[in-house]
């Protein structure tokens, strides 16, 4: 891959994950009634560090593995294994998903610890990252240190995006997106996560037989 290929996946990989409902999407929608816009940046900020951190462990940790051709491949094929578990999982919840935007209690930390808190405590973040963040990283690797630095930087970009975008509907009222447009974009997300999980076990299948 070169790196405008790694960038754009990277974005609509992150973008996706991004937005599913989950704990993150809550504390966003309570931190922003709470506190303004700004929470959502904030929150945001906080999960880029935890990330941060996440990947100059595993990039150091792959160094050696992605030299190995088997473990390259049960990587790999793990992470397309869970990118097609989630690409079926949105395309199955599209009929009745809605982006609820109603705050609940605080979790009294501020945003930028409730980013990296929130995350942290997330298993499906643990998961990800365990399988689909840990594949995409070994195809990056292959590029360079460039090459993880684009994939982090524009994962990151993307949750940037989308909770800066929710942040700023919440504040300013719901007339940004209707569930209807949400569900088009979430299904369009699918699409895409089923074909890049269809390419991560094509790659982990081609260096196990060779």
């Amino acid at each position: 891959m070169n790196l405008m290929t790694i960038a754009g996946m990277s974005f609509l990989l992150g973008l996706s994950g991004a937005m599913m409902p989950g704990p993150l999407l809550t504390v966003t929608v309570t931190e922003t009634v709470r506190r303004g816009m700004w929470a959502g940046p904030l929150l945001m900020a906080g999960h880029a560090l935890l990330e941060g951190a996440l990947v100059l462990l595993l990039f150091f940790g792959l160094a050696d593995l992605v030299q190995d051709g088997s473990a390259f491949s049960v990587i790999a094929l793990a992470g397309g294994g869970m990118l097609l578990w989630m690409g079926y999982g949105m395309l199955r919840s599209l009929p009745t998903l809605r982006l609820e935007l109603v705050g609940e209690e605080g979790s009294g930390l501020h945003p930028l610890a409730a980013g990296a808190v929130v995350s942290l405590a997330n298993p499906y973040f643990t998961l990800w990252w365990a399988t689909v963040g840990m594949g995409y990283l070994a195809v990056a690797h292959k590029a360079g240190p460039a090459g993880v630095a684009v994939f982090y930087l524009f994962h990151i970009l993307a949750d940037f995006v989308w909770y800066t975008f929710v942040a700023g509907t919440v504040s300013f009222g719901r007339r940004f997106l209707s569930d209807r447009g949400y569900r088009i974009l979430v299904g369009s997300c699918a699409l895409f996560i089923l074909g890049f999980g269809l390419y991560f076990g094509y790659r982990g299948a081609q260096v196990l037989l060779r």
